[in-house]
């Protein structure tokens, strides 16, 4: 007998519905859930690979032990009280020792990360941080800055866009199955898109205007797009009066910043960018100038991401349909949300963050998320203070987060390293202790609250039990939290009984969740008045281009633009990103995926190889200050003279992930651990790299 059940996907962090078709007890079949708007059905290669990740011999299948040196990839099963009572004697060591703030928590943030966050309470450590932190923190922060909301708390309305700017925002590679299928539907509609990268992409091919622009000058365009705008008059002007703050000054700033000074720094014709200008405006409010997802780029990486929302600002499109919107939770609909373990009366941290996210060197950076980056430098240092254990849930810092070697020695003075994971990782390879995950199809997940347009809840469930000897993440921490004595913070034994009490007061079910995979809270969109009733957070009450976030935090609101670094034949911008067939670092061992992208490949400028004698399939040496590797070259018209680029996440050297391992070259070896001092996220295009013939 065939079975139907509504679950969320998590190859990546998107978490699109699905429905997942079982028979005896096996996965047959996975698709998009027919039931949601913008799924229809469809799933992305990660998706439809699933299944194979699901019936993968190479997935960590037990309790692991390390016996042999960190990374030697000597280990000895366990049972799981075994391996819960080691890693809790360590850690009662360490927090009787050193105290609970010398722990660190780190994450790919998902559904359980509340319960992450009470168990670093319970035990009083301030220190979690996530991917989100080292791929969007200037993001977060930049709309902090304007609008008093996270990034999180805001949404784009592609389906009824009528412009579509996107910087290096990928996302027919990056796959968003709703966010893709929507803009296409625009697109259909008669919407124009404009994708701005020095790299032709997939998505640049479905552009209807690409500029390769010269690496690292976004920004050089952007105040050059804001000086025509604001000279000619294109922007909204009943809105920019009702809400804005600061456009005089604004205005004053970008006043020498022309087209044609933009031109000499980007290789944009100044007629082009006049040209865009002014035929945005005529679509205006439904614009989107997209903000970005992973805004880990500069230095500067805060005022790119301002510059964009700022453009959006002038076009109006916040809170309008084919615009930017401001996620509506439950209450905007009359409901309630789903509990969460964070809202119990938890221990409050005494001690500042090992990153020092909230005191005056990192005063900006959300410490919902941290800025992961600082984990080693901070281990190194002891500043400021000695941290002794990390525990990692689904992440690799050892691939994420740059300057590989100089992570590992920060783990080699650690007493505990914990790994709880699906996959062997690096840092898995790395660790003490693995704790092994059930995958997404073996485990009933946290609720999901799903803000938006329309808020709704929706639940992971269970579609089969655990091929292997593994749990639910939400358990292993209840478990481990029993041995050290803070289990009552943990009001539950299986993920059934936490879902229950998440959804304890909001009216709803875990069966409600049967037949859809989800519940709305009502049926419309829910749309502010744009120009009467926007409940912005900031301290005005308006949109702050002049932002008291920064400038009471000593940091300025309009800095002068500072030039690129002048081409030299022997260095390149390390230019890194995705690839619709991969997620980060996690799934290129899943063997569907790996059959399809074995590895990664260097791409460089035609005319940059004929002077460097480098052909496409060539191995050829990368290096930077931070370290080197070797891969095979792609030659290309395809990309800016300028850069090189490389597809992220490979390199793996976690010998039991097989078919991955030691297969091209790691992105985070190479990279310099440079950061955004205001925004937060790690600059991973400022480091420069010399290329030769291996």
């Amino acid at each position: 007998m065939t079975q139907s059940i509504y679950s969320l996907c998590f190859m990546c962090s998107v978490r699109c519905p699905i429905r997942v078709e079982v028979k005896d007890g096996q996965v047959k079949w996975i698709e998009g859930n027919p039931h949601v708007a913008g799924m229809e059905g469809s799933l992305c290669p990660k998706g439809a690979a699933g299944i194979s990740m699901q019936y993968d011999a190479q997935r960590v299948q037990s309790p692991m032990i390390r016996e042999g040196a960190r990374g030697e990839g000597k280990w000895r099963k366990a049972s799981w009280d075994e391996a819960l009572d080691y890693v809790a004697d360590k850690l009662k060591g360490i927090i009787d020792t050193h105290g609970g703030h010398s722990v660190v928590l780190g994450e790919r943030a998902n559904l359980a990360t509340h319960v992450s966050k009470t168990f670093l309470k319970a035990i009083g450590s301030p220190n979690h941080f996530t991917h989100d932190a080292l791929c969007k923190g200037s993001v977060n922060t930049a709309c902090r800055s304007l609008f008093g909301y996270t990034d999180g708390q805001m949404g784009m309305d592609y389906k009824n866009a009528r412009q579509v700017i996107l910087y290096g925002r990928n996302m027919f590679e990056a796959v968003s199955v709703k966010e893709v299928n929507s803009l296409m539907q625009a697109i259909d509609k008669g919407a124009k898109v404009t994708y701005i990268d020095p790299r032709v992409t997939v998505t640049a091919t479905k552009a209807h205007r690409y500029w390769m622009i010269r690496p690292g000058t976004d920004l050089a365009l952007n105040y050059a797009l804001i000086n025509v705008i604001l000279e000619e008059r294109l922007y909204d002007g009943a809105f920019v009066e009702r809400w804005v703050e600061g456009l005089a000054e604004l205005q004053d700033f970008v006043r020498s910043y022309t087209p044609e000074w933009a031109e000499t720094e980007t290789g944009i014709a100044a007629e082009e960018i006049r040209a865009l200008a002014r035929e945005v405006s005529k679509d205006k409010p439904s614009v989107i100038f997209h903000y970005g997802y992973r805004g880990a780029h500069h230095a500067n990486e805060i005022y790119l991401r301002r510059s964009i929302l700022i453009l959006n600002c002038l076009m109006g499109s916040v809170e309008t349909p084919g615009g930017l919107f401001f996620k509506k939770g439950p209450g905007a609909a009359g409901g309630k949300a789903a509990r969460k373990l964070v809202e119990q009366d938890l221990p409050k941290p005494d001690k500042p963050r090992f990153d020092k996210v909230g005191t005056p060197e990192f005063p900006l950076p959300d410490s919902a998320h941290g800025v992961g980056q600082m984990l080693a430098p901070a281990i190194l240092s002891e500043d400021p203070y000695p941290i002794k254990a990390l525990i990692i849930n689904r992440f690799d810092p050892l691939k994420s987060i740059p300057d590989t070697n100089q992570m590992k020695k920060a783990l080699e003075k650690l007493d505990l390293v914990v790994a709880v994971d699906v996959n062997y990782s690096d840092l898995a390879w790395y660790a003490d202790v693995i704790l092994p995950e059930s995958t997404y199809l073996e485990r009933t997940d946290c609720v999901q609250q799903a803000n938006g347009l329309k808020p709704q809840m929706f639940l992971r469930r269970q579609v089969v039990g655990p091929r292997y000897d593994t749990r639910e993440y939400a358990v292993i921490m209840k478990q481990l939290c029993e041995r050290l004595g803070i289990g009552t913070y943990f009001p539950y034994e299986t993920m059934d009984e936490l879902v229950q009490w998440q959804l304890e007061g909001t009216g709803f079910t875990m069966a409600d969740f049967e037949a859809k995979g989800f519940v709305a809270y009502g049926k419309s969109q829910i749309f502010w008045d744009r120009l009467e009733d926007l409940k912005l957070k900031t301290p005005s009450g308006k949109i702050e281009f002049r932002s008291s976030l920064l400038e009471d935090a000593g940091f300025e609101s309009f800095p002068a633009y500072e030039p690129a670094p002048a081409d030299k034949d022997d260095v390149f911008r390390l230019v890194v990103g995705r690839v619709a067939l991969h997620t980060h670092v996690s799934t290129q061992n899943v063997p569907y995926l790996n059959e399809l992208f074995p590895e990664n490949v260097l791409w460089i400028n035609s005319a940059k190889a004929a002077k460097l004698g480098i052909s496409t399939d060539d191995l050829v040496e990368i290096s930077s200050k931070a370290g080197s590797g070797v891969l095979k070259a792609y030659v290309t018209d395809l990309i800016h003279p300028e850069a090189v680029f490389m597809v992220h996440g490979f390199g793996h050297e976690a010998k039991l992930a097989a078919r991955c391992y030691n297969k091209g070259v790691s992105d985070s070896v190479l990279q310099e651990n440079i950061t955004d001092r205001v925004g937060g996220s790690p600059a991973l295009h400022d480091t420069f790299v010399t290329v030769k013939a291996a």
